[in-house]
């Protein structure tokens, strides 16, 4: 089964994400469990907590359907050791919201060396960063998401994910979520069912879709190995409906959380309505 969604609002409470998701017709959501554009938040309440299962409950959004984001400010590769530690702290904070709220999974960007260290040594450190938190958590997967390679981030590589899911201890508790738009701008071809069959392949050659948790479903503002990170619209970017098509009916993305992360939100209920009607071609 396909679960489509958006990343929507959790203004106002984290309760309030799942009426938003049911609103645009979603299947699936993703959120932030607090201000992304804050380091540290004050603790969930059980008050707070109750109300979000209560409404994941009232809204039929199980935890395999939802895909929580952390906040972009963290950087779990940091080249210094004060905003490493810093970074791993509020990662460890988020990945600890998610377990309190029962949610099984956390999405991230790995992070960046900021041209400071080596592309292996940053990788490392965000792999310890993942074990570290793993260790201090429970039942949450950490879910490493693909980047475009704009500036010095690394994941864009498929290699990078494979070097990092390596390195994590408890193979159980971590993954990958693919970003269309993200790995059309890193260099892999998307336009077509033929072109998405050969990215596909070298995925699981190289990491395995045993460890995908999730996709971000993004058309691409910028041409084909841009490194340049720019959302579009379905249908109205350099990737083209085609792809989209091809993940809503290929059963190797079932049951995992498709998440709209477009711009034009207004757009959203129809998106996901046309990947809907895909599903069912």
């Amino acid at each position: 089964m396909k679960f489509f969604g958006a990343h929507v609002s959790a203004s106002g409470g984290v309760w309030n994400a799942p009426a938003n998701a049911r609103a645009i017709g979603a299947t699936a959501l993703a959120l932030f469990t607090k201000n992304q554009r804050q380091w540290m938040a004050k603790p969930l309440t059980d008050a707070e907590t109750s109300a979000f299962r209560r409404a994941c409950e009232e809204y039929g959004y199980a935890p395999a359907q939802i895909l929580p984001h952390d906040s972009y400010l963290i950087n779990l590769g940091h080249p210094e050791a004060e905003g490493l530690e810093k970074s791993r702290a509020a990662f460890d904070d988020e990945m600890l919201r998610c377990q309190e709220l029962g949610l099984d999974r956390l999405n991230f960007h790995p992070g960046s060396h900021l041209k400071q260290i080596s592309e292996k040594e940053s990788l490392d450190r965000i792999a310890e960063s993942i074990n570290r938190a793993l260790d201090r958590t429970h039942g949450v997967t950490a879910v490493i998401e693909n980047t475009a390679g704009q500036g010095s981030n690394l994941g864009f590589r498929f290699e990078h994910l494979a070097y990092l899911i390596e390195r994590v201890e408890d193979k159980t508790r971590v993954g990958y979520c693919i970003d269309t738009c993200h790995a059309f701008a890193a260099g892999y071809d998307l336009r077509t069912a033929a072109a998405c069959d050969a990215t596909f392949a070298e995925l699981d050659r190289v990491v395995g879709l045993q460890y995908l948790r999730g996709m971000h479903l993004n058309d691409a503002m910028k041409p084909l190995g841009s490194r340049v990170d720019r959302h579009a619209p379905l249908g109205d970017g350099e990737i083209g409906w085609e792809c989209f098509r091809y993940i809503a009916r290929d059963s190797r993305f079932d049951g995992i959380p498709l998440i709209l992360e477009t711009p034009d939100e207004s757009r959203w209920a129809a998106e996901i309505a046309a990947l809907k009607a895909f599903a069912e071609e």
